[in-house]
């Protein structure tokens, strides 16, 4: 697992040994970001299940603002840490090791992208989702970007959100929601 581009383009990002984390694969972080390209540079982004860090990573090495990776698991929120002080990013890193609810709920300002990629089985991708349209942390043109399983049908969200199109690659399905004005 490398960083694809930007700054750190090329490092190798550490993994959590065992299958309680599901990396995003290249070919499926090479298709989101290309699909967002335009959407990264300076903003702030929340990594919510932020597992190895690769997608808040990667973002900040495309030149995001600031990122904060959120994570409940001690053992990723160590590998998050390492993965982003080896690619030279930490100034611009903070690292919340709790639940996502407890953390959605104490969130201040607004994002202007939120990877959410939680573990498929756990229905916390949903709650995530009503949560951050319930509490209306994402700025204005923001992007919310979902990885599921290509089967899971994802709610449509209440008015200024709008669900976009999803990107299918195999078993894997990205999801993009934007905020409007």
């Amino acid at each position: 697992m490398r960083v694809i581009t930007g700054s750190a383009r090329g490092k190798r990002l550490k993994e959590l040994p065992g299958l309680d984390t599901r990396p995003t694969t290249d070919r499926v972080k090479e298709g989101l970001f290309s699909a967002i390209q335009f959407d990264i540079e300076g903003r702030r982004v929340l990594d919510l299940f932020a597992g190895t860090g690769q997608l808040g990573i990667e973002a900040l090495s495309r030149g995001a603002a600031f990122c904060d990776f959120v994570d409940a698991a001690p053992a990723a929120m160590k590998v998050v840490r390492e993965n982003v002080r080896a690619c030279g990013l930490a100034d611009r890193a903070a690292f919340h090791q709790k639940d996502y609810a407890a953390f959605l709920t104490g969130a201040g300002g607004k994002y202007g992208l939120i990877f959410l990629d939680p573990p498929y089985a756990s229905g916390a991708l949903e709650r995530a989702l009503e949560r951050i349209a319930e509490i209306d942390i994402v700025a204005g043109n923001g992007i919310i970007v979902c990885e599921s399983p290509a089967e899971r049908l994802l709610p449509e969200l209440p008015a200024p959100y709008e669900k976009g199109r999803d990107y299918r690659y195999g078993k894997i399905k990205l999801t993009l929601y934007r905020r409007s004005v």
